[in-house]
């Protein structure tokens, strides 16, 4: 009995001794934590390895490319930037002006050609010479010879040219309007992407700082001796994991900024802001609606109709290739044996007819005609593929609108269940691999309901796209111009 009385009596002292040196080796002052901070010293923050560069002035060390002021910006200011300094817009704008001065190229045909020439010509005719048995050797001035041409009429050659231009100006301009739709949903999903990285990363910091929290239970339990050593393991576990999933959501956030910077036209562009959060912007147009405004509104589905016209246009003008020109023409020179020893004069009026092969004609016509019909099919195809595209944009956003609640409800039970995990390991009762579970499907709800949210926004930026005009309110914005006109009308029929 003395035997046991004297080694429970060791036990507890031994019990007590090790209590101690454990509280000791987990204090503040050690630096030896793991998985609960990072040192800084094996872990520099990046802005402290940034690269720099000598400033000659001062001889100091200042960061290359440092920006002292952060800018907040949202997605109209976005939309703005993008509009002036996309350089896709750039580009098809300078399409439209070029188009445009090739119409004036087209009328060019109507004003009046002039020339004017001066030269000298030494003149030996083998006839004469031969002829007469002597060289005979003459010297031609040319002082001033100036031409004047006028066209009257081509019978409706000139007009189709200047048709087809016309026409292929009003592409352009679609086109014009086309990219600037593409451009609007790139930086609008890129905005929205950016927006989900930001939500990522405030639910990879609330992880970091729940697993803290468990972590520090754990650890609480273990110098208690209520729990063994593996439980404050499997925390460090589970807290380097979060700081590493926090690393690699900033890293997300960077690479989306560098995307919304990169459809704006504006690459290198200073560090801002996001003024607003990832949200539920209702939209309850319907399908129908969708197509009709899609109808009116779509550039692919005007352009369409506009290359059929073109095509058309084309077929009129090769069946005029057999159609003659009517034009006036005057010359005056001064000249002669000396540059001013005598002058002449030449005017008149020609009905000139092209060279006709019927051949080569005919069969210029076969062509355009078949060009004529390819392109109606191609307009129909056009039109086929619009419809598709806006009812799967349709369905889409639908689908994503009506999983929205669902997420949030999935998120809300996932979040009571983590608060009653916690409570109950922190009482005691529950075991780390359950409060596990618990955070991470408390992690997964929230990121689950910020992605259907990016999702929804993503589809309605689509469907916005596809109909080729803005959803304001759950309604499409309406046109200002028009809107004014009816203003004024309003206002004289008051008056």
């Amino acid at each position: 009995m003395k035997k046991i009385k004297y080694l429970t009596i060791f036990l507890i002292i031994f019990s007590l001794f090790q209590n101690s040196v454990t509280a000791a080796f987990w204090s503040k002052d050690n630096k030896t934590k793991l998985g609960n901070e990072i040192i800084k010293e094996e872990y520099p923050d990046s802005k402290d390895v940034e690269p720099k560069i000598e400033d000659s002035s001062s001889g100091t060390l200042v960061i290359k490319g440092g920006v002292e002021e952060v800018m907040d910006i949202s997605l109209e200011d976005c939309l703005r930037c993008a509009l002036g300094n996309n350089p896709r817009i750039q580009a098809a704008l300078q399409d439209v002006f070029a188009s445009d001065a090739r119409i004036k190229q087209a009328w060019s045909a109507y004003f009046p050609q002039l020339s004017w020439q001066t030269g000298y010509t030494k003149i030996k005719q083998l006839q004469l010479s031969d002829a007469l048995g002597q060289n005979l050797v003459f010297n031609y001035y040319v002082l001033g010879q100036i031409s004047a041409s006028q066209l009257l009429y081509d019978f409706g050659v000139t007009q189709n040219l200047v048709t087809i231009r016309k026409l292929d100006n009003l592409g352009y301009k679609i086109t014009l309007t086309g990219t600037v739709n593409d451009v609007v949903c790139e930086v609008k999903k890129a905005y929205y992407n950016l927006q989900y990285s930001l939500e990522s990363r405030k639910v990879a910091e609330e992880m970091v700082s729940r697993y803290e929290a468990f972590y520090n239970q754990a650890k609480a339990f273990y110098l208690a001796g209520t729990s063994p050593k593996v439980d404050v393991t499997i925390a460090e576990v589970n807290l380097s994991n979060s700081k590493l999933l926090l690393i690699q959501a900033e890293n997300a956030v960077e690479i989306a900024m560098a995307k919304l910077n990169n459809a704006m036209g504006l690459p290198y562009t200073n560090r801002y802001r996001i003024s607003d959060n990832l949200r539920y912007n209702p939209c309850d147009i319907s399908l129908n609606q969708a197509i009709d405004i899609a109808r009116e509104s779509r550039p692919e589905f005007q352009l369409a109709e506009v290359k059929v016209e073109e095509a058309r246009q084309n077929v009129k003008l090769v069946k005029k290739s057999y159609f003659p020109t009517l034009t006036v023409e005057g010359q005056y020179q001064i000249g002669g044996r000396s540059w001013t020893s005598n002058y002449g004069y030449n005017f008149g009026g020609y009905l000139n007819f092209p060279t006709v092969n019927g051949m080569l004609i005919r069969n210029e016509i076969k062509e355009a005609k078949a060009l004529h019909t390819r392109e109606q099919a191609m307009a129909s195809n056009t039109k086929n593929n619009i419809y598709y595209e806006i009812q799967q944009s349709f369905y889409g956003m639908l689908e994503r609108k009506n999983s929205i609640p669902v997420a949030f409800l999935g998120l809300k039970q996932a979040k009571e269940n983590y608060e009653l995990s916690y409570g109950r390991y922190k009482v005691g009762v529950g075991n780390p691999v359950e409060l596990k579970e618990a955070q991470v499907q408390y992690q997964n709800s929230m990121l689950n309901y910020y992605n259907t949210l990016y999702q929804f926004n993503t589809a309605r930026a689509e469907l916005e796209k596809f109909i080729g005009r803005n959803i304001t309110d759950g309604e499409v914005q309406l046109d200002l111009d028009n809107d004014k006109k009816k203003k004024k009308k309003k206002s004289k029929k008051v008056s």
